[in-house]
């Protein structure tokens, strides 16, 4: 039945269960995607972590489709054969016809089952196939695009998989298939073009051309109604790629996306406005007791620390107990993801602290992968000269440790004069001598192949912050992602957020925002802006962002001097919080991680793959989602005690009494706060065990059963 409503992600605690549930029994889902299996980008960490849930729900009738990457598959997957008879026949038979498909296990959560195809192995094909896309399509494909040409066989050969299926199974299985991404949009295409009978779904996670318009410096956001879709595409050499979205937009029975940002640019850009949102989330891991995550950030804290200490030998006149560490990472887009204004706010930053004469040292990690050609020689020296003064400290303080036991053995007490001989102190004054430095601490850890033209370091150039003495202001580029491994800085990605105090988003294009979630669920707070799927989500869904950590930059209703102003005062203010607000702040913030949770947001997968399945099967399904009242979705309170901003506490020095403190002891409960957040969230999300006919999305009184105001 045509539902002309778009359920919006304000409905999120109104979303009821289902009254007569789905009967999944004769159904089978296919989730198809480039990544699975595959890392590429975010849609990855998508699939990855929704797949428990999702296995959860389907049981056995859960295939993950994507390419065959050798590579990749030696390390996350299982090959075994296929336990459903009917998939079995279907891949023997394709295998039979010149294709080359693999089964297996994907090892990670859920151990979902995947559909492996080898797209070169079929690459004799490419040009019968892309010559029936012309003709049934009208969409053409440049023989040099090689990453089309990839989504052509990868299109073609999963629609022959789906078609398969369908004719080998005897009792017409009920199949929904769910496409992300233009990669994978194909095969729903040609499912479509061919009549097969199957529930399809399209989720695009971020437009093609919105990408490819932001990254061109374009005013995209005042500009959506005005842009000629078709123009722009071509004139950017995707006009076939831009087709190919288009196409599995129009052509899918149900059409989603992540945010109600994308959505906007979704119904301009694609001209199809989509019929549900669905939110990415994330496994949310929660902790038994309430301290644990801040014993984590202190440990993660202490590695970058001693980073810290080899990075600035020699100029380590800064005191790292006052040091905050802020961070950005992502892809090196460096307008989108926002390191231009980050960057323009750090040297407003750094003139403020000066004149304020602040104590506090801000060290800014940019995180974004580039071309480099190796580590930088001055960057590895510091970490080797920081092990030597650590094992010349640790040969003394053994020398020293001797002499004082033996002295206590025969009953005396120490000569302190004589703990230490003429040897022990030129030990150390060769240690000392050897911390010396004559240039500054580098702000790039790597030797970069274009360190002329990269746009992090000419800025950096233009705003003057090279790590001196003198600025409050330090910044460290590291090009790479980060890995445990690493002879520089031995950390992983969690860790290392982990580790600090404030991630930095002022993303300009961000449909979602994967890195500020992950901030969230590990309890740091972040900035994040009202262009960002994540921003608009918990803007939403908080009256007070800000007191929960959540900073929320405008970057849609101001221009870029101003963004940067109010993005220079979060960071001040956040300078000027006392240790003991940034340990209450960042309590918070670890509670909205239930916000994220995959077992509040899969829901709303959940709900489009039934509304997919009554489109395709009306006979048998039925969906029939209502008006939700505009006050169904819940938004967080601010909380209870007075918020952790110096401009509006008592404390605006991180300097005060500790008579102050055990004040402020008895007006903060950490748990009753808490308890009082609580009340505001449902019961966490349970997959339904499904039954025929009916599912019924309804709001309150409407005969459902209202929601527990308890958690």
């Amino acid at each position: 039945m045509p539902l002309a409503r778009s359920l919006s992600v304000t409905s999120l605690s109104g979303l009821e269960d289902w009254d007569e549930e789905f009967d999944l029994e004769d159904a089978v889902l296919f989730e198809i995607a480039w990544e699975v299996a595959n890392k590429v980008g975010g849609i990855y960490t998508v699939i990855q972590t929704k797949a428990r849930m999702t296995a959860e729900e389907w049981g056995e009738n859960y295939f993950l489709v994507g390419p065959y990457v050798e590579s990749n598959v030696r390390t996350q997957v299982e090959l075994i054969e296929p336990t459903n008879p009917v998939l079995k026949s279907t891949i023997d038979k394709m295998n039979s016809s010149g294709c080359k498909i693999y089964f297996g296990r994907w090892l990670i959560e859920g151990s979902p089952y995947v559909v492996l195809i080898d797209v070169g192995f079929t690459a004799w094909s490419l040009d019968r196939w892309k010559s029936e896309l012309w003709e049934h399509c009208g969409i053409g494909v440049p023989w040099f695009d090689r990453e089309a040409n990839d989504a052509v066989l990868f299109g073609f050969l999963t629609a022959w998989l789906l078609g398969e299926y369908a004719a080998q199974s005897e009792d017409s299985p009920h199949v929904v298939a769910h496409f992300h991404e233009w990669l994978a949009g194909l095969g729903l295409v040609l499912c479509r073009q061919r009549q097969l009978p199957i529930a399809t779904v399209f989720t695009t996670h971020a437009t093609l051309l919105g990408r490819y318009l932001c990254a061109g410096s374009v005013d995209f956001y005042n500009n959506l109604a005005k842009f000629n879709v078709d123009k722009e595409a071509g004139d950017r050499q995707i006009y076939h790629r831009y087709c190919l979205e288009r196409a599995a937009a129009h052509c899918a029975h149900v059409f989603t996306t992540v945010s109600q940002i994308t959505a906007i640019e979704a119904e301009h850009l694609l001209k199809r406005k989509p019929d549900i949102i669905t939110p990415n989330g994330l496994n949310v891991k929660k902790f038994s007791a309430m301290h644990e995550f801040q014993n984590l950030h202190a440990q993660s804290k202490s590695r970058i620390q001693e980073f810290v200490r080899g990075h600035f030998y020699g100029h380590l006149d800064f005191n790292l107990d006052k040091c905050l560490f802020l961070f950005i990472a992502g892809r090196y887009e460096f307008s989108n993801k926002g390191a231009d204004i980050f960057l323009e706010a750090l040297a407003r930053l750094n003139y403020l602290l000066r004149v304020n004469h602040s104590d506090v040292t801000v060290i800014a990690f940019f995180i974004m992968p580039a071309r480099t050609n190796n580590f930088n020689v001055e960057t590895l020296k510091g970490q080797a000269v920081r092990k030597q003064l650590w094992d010349t400290a640790q040969t003394v303080k053994e020398r020293f440790g001797k002499k004082l036991y033996d002295s206590l053995l025969v009953g005396q007490l120490p000569d302190v004069s004589k703990m230490l001989d003429k040897e022990d102190f030129t030990i150390m004054k060769r240690a000392i001598f050897a911390t010396q430095r004559q240039s500054q601490p580098p702000v790039c850890t790597h030797n970069m192949l274009e360190d002329s033209s990269d746009p992090i370091l000419n800025c950096v150039r233009r705003i003057g912050l090279f790590n001196s003495s003198a600025d409050r202001i330090k910044i460290i580029f590291h090009p790479e992602f980060l890995s445990s491994t690493s002879p520089l800085l031995p950390m992983d990605y969690e860790e290392f957020v982990r580790g600090c105090h404030l991630g930095v988003f002022p993303s300009y294009y961000e449909p979602w925002g994967y890195t500020p979630a992950e901030c969230t669920v590990m309890g740091i707070p972040s900035i994040s802006t009202n262009l960002s799927g994540f921003g608009c989500f918990m803007e939403e869904h908080i009256a007070d962002p800000t007191s929960y950590g959540i900073y929320i930059l405008d970057r849609r209703y101001k221009g870029v001097d101003e963004s940067c102003n109010q993005l220079t005062s979060f960071l001040f203010q956040f300078c000027k919080q006392s240790r003991r607000q940034r340990i209450i702040q960042r309590n918070r913030t670890e509670r909205l991680s239930d916000l994220l949770d995959w077992r509040y947001l899969g829901r709303f997968y959940i709900a489009a793959r039934h509304m997919a399945l009554a489109k395709a099967f009306p006979d048998t399904y039925v969906y029939e989602p209502e008006e939700t009242a505009s006050t169904a979705g819940f938004r967080y309170p601010r909380p209870a005690s007075v918020p952790p901003s110096p401009a509006l506490s008592r404390h605006s020095s991180p300097h005060h009494s500790e008579a102050e403190d055990n004040e402020e002891d008895e007006r903060y409960d950490e748990e009753l706060e808490a308890e009082k957040d609580r009340v505001n969230i449902r019961q966490p999300y349970s997959v339904p065990v499904k039954n025929k006919v009916s599912g019924v999305l309804g709001a309150n009184g409407s005969g459902d059963e209202v929601p527990s105001e308890k958690n």
